[in-house]
Parts: structure tokens; C-alpha cells; sequence
């Protein structure tokens, strides 16, 4: 049972994979530009202030729709 025990604490001292826990970029763009509204600092419409959420998505989807518009027309 002590030899399990010691293979373990080795696993787990040998585990070298890391968490990037916390906000990303654009989460943090999103928090700015809410801030920003919230205190009139900007007069923007809230499609804008929320792109950072969204953004990433619309444009991959964008990109879908041309490269398969391309290949139908090929």
C-alpha cells in the first residue's frame, strides 16, 4: 500500500499540465466596453458593447458561409 501511495505523489508531482484560469481578452474587452456604457462614457448601442462575446462566433460562421458559397460555385 506504501509503494501506491509513493507512485501517485510521483504522478501528481510529475503533472505538469496548466490551467488558465481567469478572463480572456475578450471577456475583458466585454467588461471594459460594459463599464464604459454603464457610465455614459460611451453612447454605443449594446450590440456593439456585447461584440466581444459574440464576435469570434459570427465571424468564424461568416467565413463558413463563404467557403461553402465558393464551393458551390466551383
Amino acid at each position: 500500500m506504501k509503494n501506491l501511495y509513493n507512485i501517485n505523489l510521483k504522478k501528481m508531482a510529475n503533472n505538469n499540465s496548466t490551467s488558465s484560469g481567469g478572463i480572456g481578452f475578450f471577456g475583458l474587452m466585454f467588461l471594459i466596453l460594459m463599464t464604459l456604457k454603464l457610465t455614459n462614457y460611451i453612447d454605443w448601442s449594446w450590440w456593439w458593447v456585447t461584440a466581444p462575446l459574440w464576435g469570434g462566433f459570427a465571424l468564424i460562421g461568416l467565413i463558413i458561409l463563404i467557403v461553402v458559397i465558393i464551393k458551390t460555385i466551383f
